[in-house]
């Protein structure tokens, strides 16, 4: 017999849920309460994100300048950082220090004080935060008196929020190019010295007009205290503008000294001046031993 199809109750056109096979209901129900399920997890991630982004944001970062900062021995530097947004960091733990060192501490405040004992003894008397500035959170650090060792990276760290930054310290050494000149026949010989560079830089010679000059390979040494000394000489020639220029710069740190001289017009001597001025000499010389002989003999006249 062929199977009667399955009637749901219809009254005027419409049926109810209530009216449905059992089996129809249970899955009607389980599909709801999985999307209730599901509606109910996507809720609570949610709120979860929104609780980490909210505290992520209410958090204060270390912010310190990406770039390498430049210093030069014997002057200061301030490794510039501070907390954004700014919290007050008096009370907090603010730690500098260089990885590579042993004990690595630049400086460690703790507490409202800055403890000393923690400090490496190359930085001794060398190293300080701002007091008054800590509140406001700034926590840079100041160095005085810096070195050719001082070159490296520091990090900045705060255990409290555990944030860090780090800032890379390039040390250099500059100093004032020393010129002295001597005369050769018809040309003059520059000569430009500088001592206590780091790192080893270039030397130019310029005339007065911003021109480079063809000079002789540099000489460079390089001392026990791995500071450069560098030489180089340029040989000129009389000229309308007699004004030359040493120039002796480092374009990783940035730094640039000169000298200027000014060459005489009379140091430039011809070398036919020269000849012509040697012969007069020897001719006024030879007029005056004349003169003596003349003089002599005419005396001995005088008395026979």
């Amino acid at each position: 017999m062929r199977p009667e199809a399955a009637s749901f109750p219809v009254f005027f056109g419409l049926w109810t849920p209530q009216l449905l096979p059992k089996n129809i209901r249970d899955t009607q129900q389980t599909s709801r309460m999985l999307h209730m399920k599901v509606k109910w997890c996507l809720g609570f991630v949610l709120v979860i994100y929104l609780a980490l982004i909210h505290r992520s944001q209410g958090e204060s970062q270390v912010i310190c300048p990406s770039q390498p900062i430049v210093a030069t021995v014997g002057n200061d530097i301030i490794f510039l950082c501070r907390l954004e947004p700014p919290i007050s960091a008096l009370e907090m733990t603010v730690e500098w220090a260089r990885p590579d060192l042993n004990p690595r501490f630049v400086l460690v405040w703790r507490d409202g004080v800055e403890l000393e004992s923690k400090k490496h003894l190359s930085f001794k008397g060398r190293t300080s935060v701002f007091i008054d500035e800590l509140e406001h959170g700034n926590i840079s650090l100041k160095l005085s008196k810096v070195k050719l060792s001082d070159q490296g990276t520091y990090r900045c760290f705060i255990p409290q929020l555990n944030k860090d930054s780090t800032i890379k310290l390039d040390v250099g050494a500059v100093s004032s190019p020393v010129v002295n000149m001597t005369r050769n026949s018809s040309v003059v010989v520059l000569q430009c010295e500088s001592k206590g560079w780091y790192p080893q830089p270039e030397v130019f010679w310029l005339d007065g007009e911003g021109n480079l000059l063809s000079a002789e390979p540099t000489e460079t040494v390089r001392g026990p205290d791995d500071l450069y000394t560098v030489s180089s000489r340029v040989t000129v020639e009389k000229r309308h503008n007699n004004n030359f220029t040493c120039k002796v710069q480092q374009a990783k740190i940035n730094q640039i000294r000169e000298t200027h001289i000014i060459v005489p017009g009379d140091f430039f001597i011809t070398h036919t001046n020269s000849v012509g001025r040697i012969t007069i000499s020897l001719a006024v010389c030879f007029m005056c031993v004349l003169a003596v002989v003349f003089f002599v003999w005419k005396w001995r006249q005088n008395e026979t």
